[in-house]
């Protein structure tokens, strides 16, 4: 896309331009695609293309490729969304609806892996529902989680991976450690062969793992025996809890975060097959939608998490 028209002056500032152009070329630099940028602007998908072509053909530059799935940020764009996105955001928030004449705040819309949410997050927020916070909590996969993020449909999502780019930010909440488990009956058969013999001895035992293409199972293999993981899964269910049942019922072995699995650790019901000195760590983190909130509960509700995560 190329709207430098004839009389553009080349790398005018925003300060020139309308700041409704602005507005929408942030959504999209935000957002990835113009139609994800409709949606959160509440604006036609061909409105946000005529204003980011006007904002083109302001400044002069390109400010985004097309790709297969949505656009690209040309640097420029970055350039421009760096110096505009602070200031733009406070006099949004400055010039917005007073909180108090709206009503009662609406609910924070939360994503993530539903067994974090469950087990962790919930019970956290618990003091918060108590007080008069609203939640509607979306469990899922971590991909899908950021693009629903992108598109406006969520206010923050826990993220097993921190995301790409700049557009969305991100921090820290909690470590996961992994281990290595199987029911005491497969525990039995197997001895200590998988520290004296390799991984290779599990492959006649049944795996079953979060999804079709092994990420956590994967990355202990990478981590721990230093090779690519060989096998295919018997089950694969998206929530770490139906991996646990399985796996404590004697279906087979899995890789599974230590917070979840250490009760039944302790009492005996699975065993870890393996020890190592140095175990696999994933952090996960809480990524919010781009922009200021409207919501002052979505800040709560951040803030309150980020204080806890390091506890868990």
């Amino acid at each position: 896309m190329n709207g430098a028209g004839p009389g553009a002056a080349a790398g005018a500032g925003p300060g020139a331009q309308d700041l409704n152009l602005v507005r929408t070329f942030l959504a999209v630099y935000r957002a990835g695609s113009f139609t994800a940028a409709a949606q959160v602007l509440g604006i036609s998908q061909p409105t946000v293309t005529t204003q980011v072509k006007a904002l083109e053909r302001q400044s002069g530059r390109e400010l985004f490729t097309r790709l297969p799935r949505g656009v690209a940020p040309t640097p420029y764009a970055h350039d421009l969304a760096a110096r505009v996105a602070g200031p733009l955001d406070a006099l949004l928030a400055a010039t917005g609806h007073d909180p108090a004449e709206a009503g009662p705040p609406a609910p924070v819309h939360l994503a993530g892996p539903a067994e974090v949410l469950c087990l962790r997050v919930l019970p956290a927020l618990a003091p918060l529902v108590a007080d008069g916070l609203r939640l509607r909590v979306t469990p899922g996969l971590t991909d899908p989680l950021l693009d629903g993020l992108r598109a406006g449909r969520y206010d923050l999502v826990l993220a097993t991976s921190r995301p790409r780019g700049r557009t969305l930010p991100s921090a820290p909440l909690l470590d996961e450690e992994f281990v290595l488990v199987a029911a005491p009956v497969w525990a039995e058969r197997l001895g200590d062969r998988v520290t004296t013999e390799g991984p290779g001895v599990l492959h006649p035992v049944p795996l079953i793992a979060y999804a079709e293409d092994l990420p956590i199972v994967r990355r202990f293999w990478r981590h721990v025996f230093e090779q690519r993981l060989n096998c295919r899964a018997a089950v694969t269910l998206p929530d770490l809890r139906g991996v646990l049942a399985a796996v404590a019922g004697g279906a087979g072995f899995s890789v599974l975060p230590r917070y979840l699995c250490e009760a039944e650790l302790a009492a005996g019901a699975l065993v870890a097959l393996l020890e190592p000195e140095d175990p696999p760590i994933n952090t996960a983190y809480l990524v919010q939608r781009p922009g200021v909130p409207e919501n002052p509960h979505v800040t709560r509700v951040r803030d309150h998490l980020l204080r806890l995560g390091p506890t868990w």
